[in-house]
């Protein structure tokens, strides 16, 4: 029986899911498949390069790099998150990204990003990092803040926009074990987008719009539908036992720290009922 494992996204948020994997990796959680979303692809391929704490160090290194992400990258560049320092020079020079342990995993590793044309989710499999890495670019692109990347002739943004927690693509692929690291609350649901930026910044693009005005619907039902199969042993969620209030572009090390942490504990605390889960 295959195991997936489902990584949410929530950019700095998604340290949570650092602290997570970084347990898994020290305790030797095995999976057979990663899907992650956003943060949590670009989080999660760490999982497979074997680079324990790797995330939490650069996170706290470069939080105040004006170089690395937030208001003064997306003025220079149009990208909140730097695309020459964060997909070049920090996974070749800075920290540098084990290419070779993550190529030679066994894990299938995969992302999702959203068809800024159609509205809909696409999921791609990442074979090699450095081939496929416009793809991890992408589902990472939020959206109003970031441009819209283009690759094999097609344009995409930030996969959350349109799937944040894949859970239907795994039970379509036939994954019987279902792991999910989700970044808000069991309570948390979303509320409704001020769209009016959307429909002036992707005017060209209705489906997208469209797929942004329905998205807190689709979310907050993926999110109850979570919690069913939860509850019938289908799914293994870990989710912030915590409410820490971070935001998704987050230069405050202490809070960094925290949500890291939290993760890190929750994990640790729901170890033997996971490896229960996996048997």
């Amino acid at each position: 029986m295959k195991t997936l494992l489902i990584l949410e996204g929530g950019g700095l948020r998604a340290i949570y899911t650092a602290g997570v994997l970084d347990c898994f990796l020290k305790n030797n959680i095995k999976v057979d498949a990663v899907i992650g979303v956003s943060a949590g692809a670009l989080f999660g391929i760490n999982y497979l390069s074997k680079q324990q704490g790797r995330v939490i160090r650069y996170t706290l290194e470069n939080a105040n790099n004006k170089d690395y992400m937030g208001i003064s990258s997306w003025i220079k560049t149009g990208n909140i998150m730097n695309k020459d320092f964060c997909f070049n020079k920090l996974i070749y020079e800075t920290d540098p990204f084990d290419f070779k342990t993550f190529n030679k995993s066994k894990i299938e590793f995969y992302v999702t990003v959203t068809n800024v044309e159609t509205g809909k989710a696409e999921y791609k499999r990442i074979n090699d990092i450095e081939e496929d890495m416009e793809y991890l670019r992408a589902s990472g692109s939020m959206p109003i803040v970031s441009k819209i990347v283009k690759v094999n002739g097609k344009k995409y943004l930030d996969g959350g926009i349109s799937d944040s927690v894949p859970i239907k693509w795994g039970l379509k692929n036939g994954y019987k074990r279902i792991i999910i690291v989700e970044t808000r609350p069991k309570t948390y649901r979303k509320k409704k987008s001020k769209l009016l930026p959307y429909k002036i910044l992707y005017k060209d693009y209705p489906r997208l719009v469209k797929t942004v005005k329905e998205r807190y619907n689709i979310y907050n039902k993926t999110k109850t539908y979570i919690e069913a199969l939860e509850e019938e042993n289908r799914v293994f969620v870990i989710r912030p036992t915590e409410y820490i209030k971070i935001k998704r572009i987050e230069n405050n090390k202490d809070k960094i720290q925290e949500m890291y942490r939290l993760g890190l504990k929750d994990a640790n605390e729901r170890l033997k009922e996971l490896k229960k889960y996996m048997k």
